[in-house]
Parts: C-alpha cells; structure tokens; sequence
C-alpha cells in the first residue's frame, strides 16, 4: 500500500484545487512545492501591512459561478476593480479604450465620434496594405492599428507590447491579439466579470484555507526531480504542474518564454500613483508597469485604517532562461510544435496529471486555472 493516492508537485492554484477535490473525496494527498512557501505565482505577503503580490499583480475575476462558488469558501473578496492608467510620456489615459481614453486622446465627446475616428484610421491603413497587394495582416502591428487605428496603437499598444515581448511588433505574429477592447461608453471596469475582487487578507491565506485538511499533508522547499524516486514511492499517481519540457529533461529542447523582474521598493508616503496599476506605454521607460500594492485593499489596514506607507514594485520583461522564473509562454508556430511533441510524452505517461500554466504551456486566467483542476478532479474522482 502507498502512503499517498496523490503526489501533486505545486502548491498553485491547480494543485491546491485538486489536491482539496481528492481530500474530500477521501484520498490522501502529499502537495510539495520547491519553493519555501505555498501558493505558487499568487503567492503575498505582508510588508507594512499591506498584502504585497510577490510574483507580479493577481486579480481575481471570473464569469463562472461553480469556480466563484467552490473559492468563497475559503475566503472573503473584497470590491476591488481594476481599472488601470496608461502612462504615455507623462500623459494619462484610461484603460481599457473607452470614453474616457478617446476624449483625452481626441476631444471626442459622444460615441459616434469616437467611433469615426477609429473607423478613419483603419480604413487609412487597410487602404495602404491593399496598395501593397496585403489582405491580412503580417504582424502585430498591422493587425493592432487595423483593430484600433494608428493613434491608440502608436500610444497605448506599440511600446508596452514591444517591452513585454522583447521584439518589435513588426516581428510578432498577428494572431497575438485578436481583439483590442474598444468601449464606446464610460465604463473603465477592466474585466467586466460578474464576479471580481482580492482575497481579504491576500492570496496566501486562501491557499492555506484550500490546503487546510486533514488528508492533505503540504511540504515545502522540496525539489521534486532531486527526491523523485522516493516520492513516486510513496504515491500512486503524479499531479505535475511545473514546466512540460523539465518534467522530461529537455530532452526534445526547452520550451520558451518571457520572464519578469520586480524591483520593489517601500516608500514612506501615503500614495505614489494613486492606482493600483500604471502602464508605461512608451518604448523609453524601461519598466513596463508599477503596481501600488495597497491600492488592491484601498490603502486599509484589516480595522479600515489608512496606512500610512506603500510598497510599489516596477515590473521589467525580460528573455527567459534556464533558472528563471518562467511567466508567459511565447505562443508561436514554433514553440507549438515543440509543446505538441512533448504533450504526446505526457499522454503515454501511466499514472501521471499534467495540469497549469506551465504542465500545459498556455496562458490561464486563474480562474480558469481552478476551473479545469475542478474538471480534472470531476473526471477522474467521479
């Protein structure tokens, strides 16, 4: 007899939500994570009384009630909306593109104008493309300024995107972004979800509330290839969510991706920016955001004090390599192929759950994280 039915290999949103699934149905679980903590990339901690997102922002949103349903059980959610400011050379704009953003950037007043003046800017770059012979677009920057026209692209897309990426937008694939999203109206409301907010008390604590059973034993600071064979002893079946391509030792090659430096800093002032979020959309400054920490639980303390600090954190893409903490999977014809090889690995493997961000080398919101370990665990616990 094992000692485990389950091994899960990180402590994130996936593992942690599958790991309660399987507790609950009864099954043992062993959740080990190689860092010194639980909770993965939404990971906070306190600094001055305010919940810090160490590994860059995390806002909860989410359309799925059944996924809303099974994480207020473990904490309460505050109010918090996101709608960030763009910085573009000292001029501020409201994000996503709406009312707000279209007034600043041309005097425009009523939806109709708005509307024109996109509509004018993308027939004038559709007309240049078809004097070329082109129909769709090359790039990325093509497919934005046809999406949103020159002016926003030139603004509030082409520099943020070329320092998140790394590359110039003449050099990215089109498919990148589908869609901008254009408001003809007032709303600011980033997401625009049914359901949105920050964990009262940070996501650290909503991850010890998951983990919190007593068939759930959690380890930290252990390193799964370093102990595997004495832990694939223990257990009956792998729940891995750590990168694909590690898993099988690169041995097809290393899957890319971009990476993000944190510079923080405390500041002994009562606000820096005023925002939870400011976008820097110029190619100039080289950070491309900074993140007012406080701001996610309105600069409170837990009694509904103003704190008297804050924390900000400037966020700097960066080439991913090996060591690195890698972020965001670089989507492209190439690194697709490449996942599809090792996903053919992953299937033949017996006894063995690949599940996440990095297990599947896609871009989840985290609820969609919750949501397909909560389908995972549907499907194999009954």
């Amino acid at each position: 007899m094992k000692k485990y039915n389950y091994l899960v290999v990180g402590s994130g949103l996936y593992g942690a939500t599958f790991a309660r699934c399987a507790a609950e149905a009864g099954k043992k679980v062993l959740v080990i994570d190689k860092r010194n903590h639980i909770a993965g990339n939404v990971y906070t901690e306190k600094v001055e009384g305010i919940e810090v997102h160490k590994y860059g922002a995390h806002i909860f949103h989410t359309n799925d009630k059944r996924v809303w349903n099974f994480l207020q059980r473990f904490a309460d959610f505050n109010r918090f909306t996101n709608a960030p400011v763009a910085n573009y050379k000292g001029e501020l704009y409201s994000l996503p593109f709406n009312m707000y953003t279209f007034n600043k950037m041309w005097g425009v007043t009523t939806p109709k104008e708005a509307a024109d003046k996109i509509e004018e800017q993308r027939l004038e770059a559709k007309k240049a493309m078809e004097k070329e012979g082109v129909t769709e677009p090359r790039n990325l920057e093509e497919q934005a300024i046809l999406l949103v026209g020159k002016d926003i692209y030139e603004k509030l897309v082409k520099g943020y995107t070329e320092k998140q990426w790394g590359r110039p937008c003449t050099a990215l694939p089109a498919f990148i972004i589908k869609r901008l999203p254009v408001r003809l109206t007032f709303d600011n409301n980033y997401f625009n979800a049914l359901y949105q907010g920050i964990p009262i008390g940070g996501y650290t604590a909503m991850v010890e509330n998951i983990l919190n059973h007593e068939n759930i034993e959690v380890r930290t600071g252990v390193e799964y290839f370093e102990n595997k064979e004495d832990l694939d002893e223990e257990s009956e079946t792998l729940v891995y969510t750590g990168p694909i391509d590690a898993y099988f030792n690169y041995k097809l090659g290393t899957l890319q991706y971009r990476s993000v430096r944190f510079e923080n800093e405390i500041l002994d002032i009562p606000s820096f920016q005023g925002n939870a979020a400011v976008n820097y959309t110029d190619s100039e400054t080289p950070w491309t955001r900074i993140i007012e920490h406080k701001w996610f639980e309105f600069g409170k303390d837990k009694d509904g004090n103003d704190l008297p600090k804050t924390v900000i954190s400037r966020e700097y893409s960066s080439e991913w390599k090996l060591g690195d903490e890698p972020y965001y999977p670089v989507n492209d014809e190439q690194n697709g192929k490449l996942y599809a090889e090792y996903k053919k690995l992953a299937d033949a493997e017996k006894n063995v759950i690949f599940g996440g961000r990095l297990a599947e080398y896609k871009y989840y919101d985290m609820d969609a994280v919750v949501a397909a370990a909560l389908k995972t665990a549907d499907s194999i616990l009954g």
